[in-house]
C-alpha cells in the first residue's frame, strides 16, 4: 500500500542528547497507524518533526514522494498534516467558535454566523459542547474535543492525535473512535498516540512500538496482544502488575476514620454527599466526568468552596473544619493532588527542585527567610532518587521533563507536605506503562505506612488495582460503595451510570 508520509533515520537531538536515533517510520493511506512507548521513547518528538513543531537534525521526511522539512506547524497544515497535542494549545480568552475557526477566518465575520457554523460542525462530531463558552471556562474533556475539532476542521490530509482520549468518558472515547473509522473511510491517515493500550489494540490498523528514542517493531495490530506490546515498550511483560485485581494482592482493614463527610454540597455538582475515609487505606473514587467526584474532593482541600448554608459538614480527626483556601488544608494534612498538572500541578518554567521546594513553603515548615540553592537542590536530589525519575539534566525544567516525570514532580511536591491524607486525582493520565507501575507501587507503600489515601480515576482497570474499596459517584454523591474483592468492572460501570 502507497506510503502518505515516510521517515528514514531521523534524528532529533537536544543538548548533544538525542530524543530520537534514526527512526524509520511510514504512513499508509486511509490507515490508522499507532505510536507507542514510554514516556521519554520518542513519540511526541516523531510526530513533531512531521507537523513541523521541531526541525530534526538529520535524516529526511518524504511526504507523497517528495522530500520536505516543515519550518513551521502553519507550513505543515497547510500542506496537509494537522496534530492535535496532548496539552491543549487553545486560547482561554476566546470562545469556542472563535477557537474553532482561529486561523481560517474570513475577512468579514458575523459572530453569529460562526456560532450557527460551529455548533453545526460540533453536532455531526457528536461532540456536546456550546460554542459561545469560553475555552477557560470548559473542563480538560471539553478542551480536547475543541482541539479534536479544530483539526478535523481543517481537512488534513493526515491527523496526528497525541493522548487524544485521556480526558474523555467512555462513552465519548466511543463517539470519537466512530469518529477516526468515519476519518479513515473518507481517506485520512491517522497516527494515534497513546498510553491506554487497549485502545490502541481496539481502534489501529497498524502499530510501531519505539524504546528509548529507537525504533523497536513495526507490525500489524492482529499479530500482537497486551503482553507482547509491553514486552517491546519496556523489555520485560508489566501486565501482571498492572492491571490484576486487587482481591488477589489482598484487600487492607481500614484504620482509624480520619475524615468524615456529611451531606456537603456546592451549587449543583455536588449535592447532600456523605462518607468517609480511613487511614492505612486506599479508596477508590469512580465516576463519569460530571458526576462530582473532582469537586467534591476539591471542597475537601480548600479549593472549592461548599455552600454557606447548608453546605453540609467535614470532620477530621473527629474535629469540624472548613477551609477557605488550600494552604489551610495543607496544614491540617489534607493534600490534593490534581489531575491538571499543566495548569495547576506545576510552575513549567521552574526547575524540578525549585517546584518540590515551593510544595515544602507551602507546608509551612520552611520558615527561613533565606533560601538556599543547597537547600534546594538537597530536596531536589532526594525525590529524584525516591521516585525514580528519568531526567536527562536534575536542573531540567519541568517544561522539557516527559508526562511521566511531569506527573512524578507534581507527586513529590505533594509528598514532602507530609500528608496524613493524600487525593490523587487521576495520577497516571498520560503517563507511560513504565511509570504507571511506579506510580501505583508508591500509591500502595504510602497506604502501607498508613496514609489515608483517595484515587479518583475513571480507568477502571485502575481503580481495581488499587482499590481497597470503590466509591461509585453519580450526579454530584456516592450512591454506591463496593468491596473490590467481591465486585466486577461491570457492576461499577452500571452504578456510574444507572
Amino acid at each position: 500500500m502507497k506510503s502518505v508520509i515516510k521517515m528514514d533515520r531521523v534524528t532529533k537531538s537536544y543538548k548533544g542528547v538525542p530524543a530520537i536515533k534514526a527512526v524509520d517510520f511510514d504512513l499508509r493511506k486511509g490507515e490508522v497507524h499507532a505510536l507507542l512507548g514510554e514516556n521519554g521513547a520518542g513519540k511526541s518528538t516523531l510526530t513533531k518533526v512531521m507537523a513541523g513543531v521541531v526541525k530534526a537534525n538529520s535524516g529526511k521526511m518524504v511526504f507523497h514522494g517528495r522530500n520536505v522539512s516543515f519550518t513551521s506547524p502553519h507550513e505543515a497544515l497547510n500542506a496537509g498534516i494537522a496534530m492535535v497535542f496532548q496539552e491543549t494549545s487553545l486560547v482561554p480568552s476566546m470562545t469556542v467558535a472563535q477557537n474553532l475557526y482561529l486561523g481560517s477566518e474570513k475577512f468579514l465575520n458575523r459572530l453569529r454566523g460562526i456560532y450557527i457554523s460551529a455548533q453545526q460542525f460540533l453536532q455531526s462530531l457528536d461532540f456536546s459542547v456550546d460554542p459561545t463558552a469560553m475555552v477557560e471556562t470548559l473542563g480538560a474533556a471539553k478542551q480536547q474535543m475543541v482541539e479534536i475539532a479544530r483539526a478535523v476542521h481543517h481537512n488534513a490530509e493526515v491527523i496526528i492525535f497525541d493522548e487524544p482520549t485521556a480526558s474523555l468518558t467512555p462513552e465519548e472515547k466511543r463517539h470519537f473512535f466512530a469518529l477516526l473509522r468515519r476519518l479513515k473511510g473518507n481517506g485520512a491517515s491517522i497516527i494515534f498516540i497513546s498510553h491506554a493500550l487497549e485502545e490502541a489494540l481496539e481502534i489501529s490498523d497498524r502499530i510501531t512500538i519505539l524504546r528509548d528514542g529507537k525504533w523497536v517493531v513495526t507490525d500489524d495490530t492482529a499479530h500482537f496482544n497486551l503482553d507482547k506490546i509491553i514486552a517491546a515498550m519496556v523489555g520485560r511483560t508489566l501486565s501482571e502488575e498492572l492491571y490484576r485485581h486487587r482481591s488477589e494482592a489482598g484487600t487492607r482493614k481500614p484504620g482509624k476514620k480520619v475524615l468524615s463527610v456529611q451531606d456537603i454540597s456546592m451549587g449543583s455538582m455536588v449535592r447532600n454527599n456523605s462518607f468517609s475515609i480511613f487511614e492505612g487505606q486506599i479508596t477508590g473514587i469512580f465516576g463519569l466526568i460530571g458526576s462530582g467526584r473532582t469537586e467534591t474532593f476539591k471542597i475537601i482541600s480548600g479549593i472549592d468552596k461548599r455552600d454557606f448554608l447548608r453546605g453540609g459538614a467535614i470532620e477530621l480527626n473527629n474535629k469540624p473544619v472548613r477551609y477557605y483556601t488550600p494552604n489551610e488544608a495543607i496544614g491540617d494534612g489534607i493534600v490534593y493532588v490534581t489531575e491538571n498538572r499543566k495548569t495547576e500541578g506545576v510552575f513549567e518554567t521552574m526547575t524540578i527542585g525549585e517546584n518540590i521546594f515551593a510544595g515544602f513553603l507551602a507546608s509551612g515548615r520552611g520558615k527561613s527567610w533565606v533560601i538556599r540553592l543547597k537547600d534546594i537542590q538537597e530536596l531536589a536530589k532526594r525525590w529524584i532518587k525516591d521516585l525514580s525519575f528519568k531526567t536527562i539534566n536534575k536542573n531540567a525544567r519541568v517544561v522539557e521533563l516527559s508526562g511521566g516525570n511531569q506527573q512524578k514532580t507534581v507527586i513529590a511536591k505533594g509528598l514532602t507536605q507530609e500528608p496524613c491524607i493524600i487525593i490523587f486525582d487521576e495520577p497516571t493520565r498520560g503517563v507511560d506503562v513504565g511509570a504507571i507501575g511506579e506510580i501505583h507501587q508508591l500509591i500502595n507503600k504510602l497506604a502501607d505506612k498508613g496514609i489515608a489515601v483517595v484515587v479518583i480515576s475513571s480507568h477502571l482497570p485502575e481503580i481495581m488495582n488499587l482499590s481497597d474499596r470503590i466509591l461509585v459517584c453519580r450526579q454530584g454523591r456516592i450512591v454506591e460503595e463496593l468491596s473490590t474483592a467481591e465486585t466486577t468492572e461491570e457492576e461499577i460501570m452500571y452504578a456510574a451510570v444507572h
